[in-house]
């Protein structure tokens, strides 16, 4: 088989292949193996009809898309494998077929290339330098989340409902006099000024006594994601079953001692404020290297194929379907509230899409600009780190590596030492 690939003015790579009689025979040949048991024919059994009287009674091209995604398959993705310079972002399409007069069949098909980036300036720039300190306000919030994770809920019986209190409720609501979907509910625990429900829900709670009943009216915000109820009045039947206070635990040693470990409480506010200022420092190392990062791309220069930027798109769309499936939310939920179509959505991620495979293409050059690579020995390091944190051996652990872990180890180290060059070769102040 010979073959040619070029590159055109558009960035891609025509590759030109052409098959013997022989290679397209057999590519036909695969075509009808696949296909053979879809057809019948007199004095035949079902798929056992000879491929020459297919051909002769359905014509030379009844395996023809077939065989061309068999020589596909088996020549031109072999052909690109070997012309290793020719870095392909896409599928091919073709471009032109022809039979030739000896049997065979040439092939042209054109597939997008990885763009070239023409780098800005990446040394020598000057970022200001971001700083975070840990105050007492931090600490005594970390506090205060601890005394809210040693709660505990006390009932009330002796009182009517405060602001600041969790109230067992059943709520019915309607509009117009119709109960409407979702708006049903017994027993709900609701934190009276958590501003959880719709505005004024919660303020009209108060002051009712337990196994009290009330009418509350409201109504829906204007924007209210469900449209059927967005703006109108509302009444609420209400009836409170219980209410509980939080008690927080008093803040001295012997609960930071129960409660974490440590010895005392200045103690465990050390630890805290020795945490947080690592959790400042990373922060502002990051913010950092974002800034650095987004100077280097807005000076760079790179057409981007409109391939690239629909893959990135289809990873951000899959992100923010991660995101909301944690939330016990699906996008096509997401999209209904929020009033927007698919086709909407995604137009709305394309510029952040084209930012982030700017950026990608940015720092994959410069990686390979200055030559930076990481080593079996680095690799090997953080390999070790990961087995003793799982309590196994190197070799164990590495033998039941799968490769994508190791791939994913190795950039990690690449891309530190190019953030490390990074700062090193810039001025930070």
């Amino acid at each position: 088989m010979n073959y040619t690939v070029e590159k055109t003015q558009n960035n891609e790579a025509r590759t030109t292949f052409e098959l013997t009689k022989e290679e397209w025979h057999n590519a036909n040949m695969q075509a009808y193996n696949k296909n053979k048991s879809k057809y019948t024919a007199p004095g035949f059994r079902k798929g056992h009809v000879p491929y020459n009287y297919l051909v002769k009674t359905y014509g030379e091209q009844v395996f023809f898309e077939d065989a061309i995604n068999f020589a596909f398959g088996q020549y031109y993705f072999d052909i690109m494998d070997k012309e290793s310079e020719y870095v392909l972002v896409d599928g091919p399409s073709i471009e032109d077929i022809k039979l030739n007069d000896d049997g065979g069949i040439t092939i042209t098909a054109l597939a997008p290339l990885k763009p070239v980036v023409t780098l800005g300036k990446y040394t020598g720039i000057k970022v200001e330098k971001v700083e975070y300190n840990v105050s007492e306000a931090d600490v005594e919030n970390e506090i205060s989340k601890l005394r809210e994770r040693n709660s505990r809920e006390v009932e009330v019986t002796d009182r009517p409902v405060q602001s600041g209190d969790i109230c067992d409720i059943d709520f019915s609501g309607s509009v117009d006099g119709v109960k409407f979907e979702g708006g049903s509910v017994e027993h709900y625990s609701l934190t009276i000024g958590s501003n959880s429900f719709i505005p004024g829900f919660e303020d009209q709670i108060i002051g009712m006594e337990i196994g009290s009943e009330r009418d509350i009216n409201v109504k829906f915000p204007e924007d209210y994601a469900a449209e059927q109820l967005a703006g109108k009045d509302s009444v609420f039947a209400i009836k409170l079953h219980g209410i509980k206070v939080k008690e927080l635990p008093e803040v001295n040693d012997e609960f930071i001692k129960d409660s974490v470990g440590e010895e005392s409480l200045e103690a465990y506010k050390a630890k805290v404020t020795e945490r947080l200022q690592k959790a400042n420092e990373e922060k502002a190392k990051r913010e950092i290297e974002d800034k650095l990062m987004k100077l280097i791309t807005d000076s760079s220069d790179v057409t981007i194929p409109d391939c690239m930027v629909e893959k990135a798109v289809d990873s951000l769309v899959q992100d923010m379907e991660y995101r909301l499936m944690y939330q016990n939310l699906k996008l096509a939920d997401y999209l209904k509230y929020t009033g927007q179509t698919m086709e909407d959505y995604r137009k709305g991620l394309v510029e952040p899409a084209k930012s982030r495979v700017k950026s990608q293409l940015v720092v994959e050059q410069i990686i390979a600009s200055e030559n930076i690579t990481a080593s079996d020995e680095e690799v090997d390091a953080k390999i070790k780190e990961q087995a003793e944190s799982v309590e196994k051996s190197f070799e164990e652990y590495k033998a039941g590596m799968p490769a994508q872990q190791y791939d994913y180890i190795k950039n990690s180290i690449i891309i530190d030492k190019l953030f490390a060059f990074l700062i090193n070769n810039n001025k930070i102040g």
